[in-house]
């Protein structure tokens, strides 16, 4: 299948040390990847998180907030910092980036999906790259790991307003496993999912990493969101951005979510 216009998800593990702050050599080479696949014709959006993480390392505090309203306030700080490191990097590459707050509402109502989607095309006629958030400062569910789901769920309804070819989420991990790789060391990796079952979404097991609050299980739940709706969808190990390139050139680095036919 021939993909071009593509929404990238990047998780809070794959931007950011185990102490909040940014992986600056991994966060410089996927903005460089990115880059090359924008300037080589494809419409790219990316799903960043990584917002609360980066507050808490960008502050200092040596452990995440447990109030709502404190999680949402150390979020703003680290939004701002992600999306000065996003413009500055992307920038060196003579890419610009838009930011694109989104909240549960903006894309259930449809008057709001449609002026979302408007926005979206105008930004991508432009040739700039939106980098999509949730606005945690105003919206409780994701930031709490209710709704959304870690940007996860997020990706693949953004995929589905953009009209996408393809969702990439860029995780901690290679794939999905049959069983779980950190107890398993002969643990086998899925690499083609043609239907999501109920089995496939038990072998996706629970959360991930300290840092996000998605695990395998939320990104096989975008997967089955963007699948339904004729989006393929592939989860990779975001350690080496290069499995972008892999992606697009045909090989198969993680586990692809095969699309259904509408």
């Amino acid at each position: 299948m021939e993909h071009r216009r593509i929404v990238i998800k990047v998780g809070t593990s794959t931007l950011t040390y185990e102490n909040g702050k940014l992986n600056l050599r991994r966060l410089q080479k996927l903005c460089r990847v990115i880059s090359d696949l924008q300037n080589s014709g494809n419409e790219i959006v990316l799903v960043s998180s990584g917002a609360l993480s980066v507050g808490v390392g960008k502050l200092g505090l040596k452990e995440r907030p447990t109030t709502t309203s404190q999680r949402q306030a150390v979020a703003s700080v680290g939004q701002c910092e992600l999306m000065f490191m996003y413009d500055k990097i992307f920038g060196e590459y003579n890419n610009t980036v838009g930011q694109v707050l989104l909240t549960r509402r903006v894309i259930d109502d449809p008057r709001l999906r449609e002026n979302a989607y408007n926005t979206f095309e105008e930004l991508i006629d432009m040739c700039i790259i939106p980098v999509v958030n949730e606005n945690d400062t105003v919206a409780t569910d994701e930031i709490a790991g209710a709704n959304f789901g870690d940007n996860d769920m997020l990706s693949a309804l953004v995929a589905r307003v953009v009209n996408a070819d393809l969702l990439i989420i860029l995780t901690d991990i290679d794939g999905l496993y049959e069983t779980n790789p950190k107890e398993d060391p002969y643990a086998k990796l899925l690499k083609r999912v043609p239907e999501i079952t109920e089995e496939i979404k038990h072998m996706a097991g629970g959360s991930g990493s300290n840092r996000g609050t998605g695990g395998m299980s939320t990104k096989v739940a975008a997967a089955e969101v963007a699948t339904k709706a004729g989006i393929e969808c592939c989860v990779l190990n975001g350690s080496n951005p290069d499995v972008l390139y892999d992606i697009m050139e045909g090989h198969n680095p993680g586990t692809i979510f095969e699309a259904h036919s509408n």
